[in-house]
């Protein structure tokens, strides 16, 4: 790890905590050479291939679920942190399937779970865009059945 001052590469750890919900670890980090004191986290890094509609498989990306989640949410009272802990929430599914190899319509169904709970409007884009809404029926279905 770089020191984020002096770019040292030797530090110790002078704090750990262990975020059980979130399976990330948050390390407090002291420079050798400057002695300043800087935050790490560290996330559980998957080995889990997406296979796509069109049966092309490419290597999950939280920072792609995390952009369509956030396009959903688009000015909607929800924070960061909350769309940050459903991903969490999402890839600790996805660690407890027996395959590697997910298909992405398991990861479209359970943020569509999380979003129903969360924000009605939020999970009704989502939607539209998961579902490729083409009519404005579609819509007005998916409205009602969120009632």
């Amino acid at each position: 790890m770089k020191c984020p001052y002096c770019s040292n590469v030797e530090s110790k750890v002078v704090d750990k905590r262990n975020n059980d919900t979130d399976s990330t670890i948050r390390r407090r980090r002291e420079c050798l050479k400057c002695e300043k004191r800087y935050t790490t986290y560290e996330r559980i890094e998957t080995d889990l291939m997406i296979i796509k509609k069109d049966e092309r498989r490419e290597p999950y990306n939280r920072e792609k679920l995390k952009i369509g989640i956030q396009k959903s949410c688009e000015k909607r009272p929800i924070n960061q942190e909350q769309i940050e802990k459903m991903i969490d929430d999402i890839e600790n599914v996805l660690r407890e399937q027996s395959t590697a190899e997910i298909k992405s319509n398991l990861i479209g169904q359970l943020v569509m779970k999380y979003l129903k709970k969360l924000d009605k409007v939020a999970f009704v884009r989502f939607a539209s865009v998961y579902k490729e809404f083409d009519d404005p029926e579609d819509f007005i279905k998916t409205i009602r059945d969120v009632k």
